[in-house]
């Protein structure tokens, strides 16, 4: 059967925060023009995971009656608080000038985005969910002419089913790649038009999130907890999030730097014993969990931000990685690249250029740029352990001021692990099934569902490896940082890959010590369906 086609003038690839900003901006500037987006997720939002304190300065550049429009920013930030914890002790912190959160709101992530895909379909855009971009299409010239969704009805056995149906091929004069992190189709355009040559290698972080109804008297609309230390040790970057939501939902969240060394550490299992600390305890017990949802984050800012056009396309949000990591939020931003890429879109179809190349310099000449240039210190002054980083974030915020004359440097995450004989093993609690929960019962309630019959999305470059490598050098670490339960060592010993798990993270495509481990998009649809994440 042959694929069926589709021409468009633009094509944009997830229905994130800055899909739907790039797809809303091109339409508002070219109001004949055809949009489409493609979603993989089953619904808009399904995917669509943040903390998330919302900063509204791009929203309201792009829409600026959205208060009038009924957009979901209920809650206004109130009451910011920074913790330094011990084992039993909470002890108050400054909160760091980025951190100050008057003017925001606590939203959920999800639910914004399916109000800006209402926004895009008021002014034409056409959305497509449950429908993955599993390739990118080329011209003879080698320019970029669209994507082809992936083929439905495929069996395990690599066959077609009697369900079997087509992928559509999208031809558009520019397509716009706003994957989010780790991106598969990103990762084929890195390496075709070796967009990552002049850059730092990316630096991730993968963080948890759970929603949680609290006793209504426990519950203080708009308060802001952030915390650093344990259960963490000095040496492994991450800390802690902790919001009051409206309707007496409290989101409680957790990041761990995937540069960790250990390899016996799971930042899933660190999360849990975060919650048993007695400054989070109280708030949660007699509570009951609404959700869960993990997926990584790209954190290296300024000096990991690739090449960001190539002939037919540009990279936005964090497929490109725009994350402010001292501020700790990314949604704004990538709001901004997208508007600003689609900017550029937009004079390259008016012109009939096949690079929209005046995007980098849109960028660089944006408020976007600054904020994330002066910033760009912060995280990989990490590498030197807690203590001296916050030392030199205090002299590069408070004395430098982001101005300092040269810029430190990230080291990819996988080469960080150290081998399991020089490591420490990490004993964690069973879980109580009230405040900790194991692996299964939180892919539960993260509604995840993949169609069984299909080839498994995860693939091994060698399958020798996890045994031979993976297991003998660092004792099988995929079984610590996946957050579904997805890699298990059975009797063989043998690694087995449950991708039914999987909640779409891409940890196990960033950490995988050997690079082994490929993520891929499975049937349109699947992965987890987030209410209100």
């Amino acid at each position: 059967m042959t694929r069926e086609q589709m021409e468009i003038d633009c094509v944009v690839v997830g229905a994130g925060p800055s899909g739907l900003a790039a797809a809303i901006r091109l339409k508002q500037l070219k109001p004949d023009l055809s949009v489409c987006v493609l979603e993989k997720g089953s619904e808009v939002g399904a995917h669509i995971l943040s903390g998330a304190v919302f900063e509204p300065r791009s929203l309201n550049e792009l829409i600026p009656d959205w208060q009038a429009k009924g957009a979901p920013l209920n809650t206004a930030a109130k009451d910011d608080h920074f913790y330094y914890l011990t084992r039993s002790k909470a002890y108050p912190l400054p909160t760091p000038p980025p951190m100050h959160n008057h003017g925001n709101y606590i939203i959920s992530l999800g639910n914004l985005c399916r109000w800006l895909a209402g926004q895009a379909e008021a002014l034409g855009v056409e959305i497509f969910t449950g429908f993955a971009a599993a390739e990118v299409l080329y011209g003879e010239d080698g320019h970029v002419k669209g994507v082809a969704t992936g083929d439905m009805g495929i069996g395990k056995d690599g066959k077609p089913t009697e369900t079997y149906t087509p992928g559509v091929e999208l031809l558009a004069r520019q397509t716009i790649i706003a994957e989010g992190c780790r991106g598969s189709l990103t990762r084929t355009l890195f390496e075709r038009f070796d967009l990552r040559a002049d850059c730092d290698p990316q630096t991730y972080g993968i963080g948890f999130k759970e929603l949680w109804e609290i006793d209504p008297a426990k519950h203080q609309p708009g308060k802001i907890l952030h915390t650093i230390g344990w259960p963490l040790t000095a040496d492994t970057y991450g800390g802690s999030f902790c919001y009051h939501l409206e309707n007496h939902q409290l989101i409680v969240g957790f990041v761990v730097g995937l540069d960790y060394a250990n390899p016996f550490l799971s930042p899933f299992e660190e999360f849990q014993r975060y919650k048993t600390h007695p400054l989070i305890r109280p708030l949660l017990e007699g509570a009951r969990r609404l959700s869960y949802g993990a997926r990584a984050i790209s954190a290296g800012g300024a000096q990991s931000v690739p090449k960001l056009t190539f002939p037919g396309g540009v990279l936005v949000g964090d497929t490109a990685g725009f994350l402010n990591v001292p501020k700790l939020k990314g949604s704004h931003t990538a709001m901004k690249s997208g508007m600003l890429a689609a900017e550029a879109v937009a004079e390259a179809l008016d012109s009939g250029a096949v690079e929209a190349a005046s995007y980098p310099a849109r960028l660089k000449q944006s408020w976007l740029w600054r904020e994330l240039y002066a910033v760009r210190n912060i995280k990989p002054s990490f590498k030197w352990g807690l203590w001296p980083a916050l030392a030199y974030a205090a002299l590069d915020s408070f004395v430098l001021r982001g101005r300092a004359p040269w810029t430190l440097h990230h080291t990819p995450d996988h080469t960080r692990l150290k081998p399991a004989a020089a490591s420490k093993p990490i004993a964690y609690p069973k879980p109580d099934g009230k405040l900790t929960f194991d692996r299964l019962s939180s892919v539960f309630v993260s509604n995840t569902n993949h169609e069984e019959n299909q080839p498994a999305h995860l693939k091994l470059k060698d399958a020798a490896v996890p045994i031979a490598i993976n297991l003998k050098l660092y004792d099988a670490p995929e079984q610590r940082y996946c957050p579904a339960g997805v890699y298990e060592i059975v009797e063989g010993p043998a690694l087995r890959i449950n991708a039914q798990n999987c909640i779409h993270c891409k940890t196990c495509d960033i950490k995988d010590p050997t690079q082994n481990i490929v993520w891929t998009v499975p049937e349109g649809g699947g992965g987890p369906n987030y209410p209100n994440m």
